[in-house]
């Protein structure tokens, strides 16, 4: 008579949860869950039923008869596995679930399936507490390091920053609780779906289910669930499964082993998620065409005039309103050019030919003077992400040590661009007439100038650093220097209706339901007017709101959030080192903890503590800002 190797073990059941006696065999230092694909060490079959072996750290298919993790179990010994998609436990090849419940099995369903809770989440920012890994090793949740995958420290960086924008990260964090609560009719998360708000009309908006998100955003809400875990078993994330996932997304766009811009890729991402979590394209802006006759006197008011407006539409999106002017200063110029073939010098004609080009010289240019040009001016309104700012040029001239004198300029000068005086000019297509002989597609020059309407709670400022020529990338190494709190950009705002005013604590009391609930609406606190069930609760909302926050939203002070920058090695840029400094550079990323005040600058596992003195004159790239009162 054989002996089974599990005497004394359970029965093998149909399904139903057991105590199992093999769970001190588990050897946690082997598990790592952050592999770079969850796929069968054995058939390389990534199919959705694939188990770790908890005393090897092994990934095996199935759990039946023949399947490799049947044999694993069989030849090895190896007794206890969890199933990486739902987090059951398994005894094989008895083949009976081992109960959940199990105090031993806790911590490695939390590495397994990072979850929280609504209440935790919300006390994320006050926690000042070190976690342990395995190891013995202290990290603090949020602020761990992640792993450079050859040349993705774009992604590391853009990872990092938008994982301590509060209301994306609250959002992803509690995502697999959504298939909890069933989806349903609520209120839009941040960056949700469903149905636009329209004017007087009310919104309905089904929130997806975790299981219905895409590949990309269930990889990144994954990634910034064991980013701010504190039950890791090591120190730092593989962020495997997320840059796998933007590589299928983007058409290997965005793979390993090449480097990209930043800036574009966080805009990127942030679209991907938008759409894979159920939200809709925007629609772009309205344009609206005015003509106006003037009459020329002098090439100034002789030129392409125009003007440009942006602002911030519902949403995280923001309206930009370009007006584009052109004027019909190229026929002038035709005139001119015509006018230069002739030849009018001594002996070349009679007397009476250079009577009669003289005067048709002068006639030319009298009509020139008093022609009416017309000017066609456009505006337009724009949803973007963020704005791109364009800073000054490197400097024309090199050290004695061959490189680059790098210039300082405060951000306040960059953002001229937006202050609603200021034109740039711009490259843009304009479509010909059928007979014209240049064609349809001609590239003219138009000037734009830009005013902001609205500002988000969450700003994004992109410095526009590279630029393609015909030959290479080069980068501008120019200082941009920004406050780190109580940025001021109420003189870059224009809003339509003007500015709203604080009303005072008695205007508010003496406001109906209605209206504190309208109040609270419009100003994005909709949760606390939903919340308060008695009037007198929603005064008290109400007055809380406008004494302590409402001030900080009117006032458009911003504190920065998260700064990505972009760094050179010393000896790229200096003679005869003429080499692509976007592959050469790299990025890293300054956070903060918000509940000491420090800073820290974070690439790749490195994380280390930096003061916000050097954050203000680094070589910024992309800047996040939060609203003041935002919170």
């Amino acid at each position: 008579m054989t002996s089974s190797p599990h005497a004394g073990a359970p029965a093998a059941g149909d399904g139903h949860e057991t105590a199992c006696p093999y769970l001190d065999t588990i050897n946690r230092p082997a598990l790592d869950f952050d592999a770079p694909d969850h796929a069968c060490s054995v058939t390389l079959d990534a199919s959705p039923h694939i188990y770790a072996c908890l005393v090897c750290g092994k990934f095996f298919r199935g759990r039946g008869r023949q399947t490799p993790a049947y044999t694993h179990a069989v030849e090895e010994g190896h007794y206890v596995f969890v199933h990486l998609t739902n987090g059951t436990f398994w005894c094989l090849p008895d083949g009976y679930e081992v109960p959940r419940s199990e105090p031993s099995l806790r911590d490695i369903g939390l590495a397994l399936h990072p979850k929280f809770e609504p209440a935790e989440v919300a006390g994320l920012d006050g926690n000042d507490e070190l976690a342990r890994d395995l190891f013995g090793r202290r990290y603090l949740p949020g602020f761990v390091g992640l792993n450079n995958l050859s040349k993705t420290d774009y992604l590391n960086a853009v990872v990092q920053a938008l994982a301590h924008v509060r209301p994306l990260r609250d959002y992803f964090l509690l995502a697999p609780n959504f298939d909890e609560l069933g989806g349903g009719a609520g209120e839009a998360p941040a960056g949700g779906g469903g149905k636009r708000r329209l004017a007087g009309q009310q919104q309905q908006v089904r929130r997806l289910a975790y299981s219905e998100f895409s590949p990309l955003a269930r990889s990144f809400s994954l990634l910034l669930r064991n980013m701010w875990s504190s039950h890791r078993f090591k120190s730092n994330v593989d962020p495997h499964m997320l840059v796998q996932a933007v590589s299928a997304a983007s058409n290997k766009r965005y793979h390993v082993g090449r480097q990209a811009e930043a800036g574009e890729f966080l805009a990127w991402l942030l679209h991907q998620l938008h759409v894979g979590t159920g939200g809709s394209v925007v629609r772009p802006g309205k344009k609206k065409k005015k003509k106006k006759n003037r009459s020329k006197e002098g090439g100034a008011e002789g030129r392409a005039t125009g003007t440009a407006a942006a602002s911030r539409g519902e949403g995280e999106a923001l309206k930009v309103m370009n007006q584009v002017g052109t004027s019909g200063a190229g026929s002038a110029a035709k005139l001119g050019e015509e006018e230069e073939d002739d030849d009018d010098r001594a002996g070349s004609d009679d007397e009476a030919t250079v009577e009669r080009k003289q005067k048709n010289r002068a006639a030319l240019k009298s009509l020139a003077d008093e022609m009416v040009t017309a000017e066609e001016e456009t505006v337009t309104e724009t949803d973007f992400l963020q704005l791109t700012l364009d800073i000054p040029e490197k400097p024309l001239f090199k050290d004695k040590d061959g490189g680059l004198v790098i210039p300082q300029e405060p951000l306040v000068n960059v953002l001229r661009k937006f202050d609603g005086v200021s034109f740039s000019d711009v490259l843009a297509s304009q479509q010909q007439p059928a007979q014209s002989k240049q064609g349809d597609g001609t590239v003219v020059s138009r000037k734009r100038r830009y005013k902001l309407k609205r500002l988000p709670n969450y700003l994004i400022l992109h410095l526009s650093r590279f630029k393609k020529n015909g030959y290479f990338i080069e980068k501008n190494p120019t200082i941009v220097m920004f406050p780190v709190k109580n940025f001021d950009l109420s003189q870059y705002v224009f809003p339509e209706g003007g500015r709203d005013s604080v009303p005072s604590e008695a205007e508010v009391r003496d406001m109906s339901v209605r209206e504190l609930k309208a109040l609270l609406t419009k100003y994005g606190r909709s949760d606390l007017a939903e919340n308060s069930i008695e009037k007198d609760e929603l005064v008290s909302h109400a007055v809380d709101f406008v004494t302590t926050s409402l001030p900080d939203l009117l006032a458009d002070k911003y504190d920065l959030v998260a700064n990505i920058t972009h760094e050179l090695p010393v000896e790229v840029g200096r003679e005869g080192k003429q080499r692509d400094p976007l592959e050469e550079g790299s990025y890293r990323c300054h956070v903060q903890h918000r509940a000491t005040g420090q800073w820290y600058e974070m690439q790749d596992l490195s994380v280390k503590e930096t003061m916000p003195q050097l954050i203000g004159v680094s070589e910024s790239y992309l800047l996040i800002f939060e609203r003041k009162g935002a919170a």
